[in-house]
């Protein structure tokens, strides 16, 4: 079970911190994701964190503003939000992908998800 925490309410160029909770099972091995959906728009993908750990991949509109980190020891995985713009404002969803291809983007290939958490960035 994957569990976001840490959505609010901030003012553009604020920053805030995402936490993805792994509860009652393990994703060792997995890559992780983080996925973002604004009113009246599809889900898209921000950013994910291969299962080694090692390689990290973006979506172009956070580039250089978000970082994804994992601590393995607290089961966790976060994303730090820089510089937020309203545009940023969604629901944020956390993913597991047992794909052995690292650090993924695509949707489909995830199959585990959170329930999502609230962010939204007043200009």
């Amino acid at each position: 079970q994957l569990v976001e925490s840490g959505g609010g309410s901030v003012q553009a160029g604020d920053s805030l911190r995402l936490y993805c909770s792994v509860q009652g099972s393990t994703f060792n091995g997995y890559n992780m994701g983080w996925f973002r959906q604004a009113p009246g728009r599809e889900r898209e993908f921000v950013a994910a964190l291969s299962w080694t750990g090692v390689s990290r991949n973006y979506a172009d509109s956070v580039k250089g503003r978000f970082t994804i980190s994992g601590d393995p020891a607290k089961k966790t995985v976060s994303l730090q939000m820089n510089s937020l713009k309203s545009s940023d404002t969604a629901v944020y969803y956390c993913a597991a992908s047992g794909s052995r291809n690292p650090a993924i983007s695509r949707e489909y290939e995830y199959q585990y998800w959170g329930q999502g958490t609230q962010v939204t960035v007043s200009s």
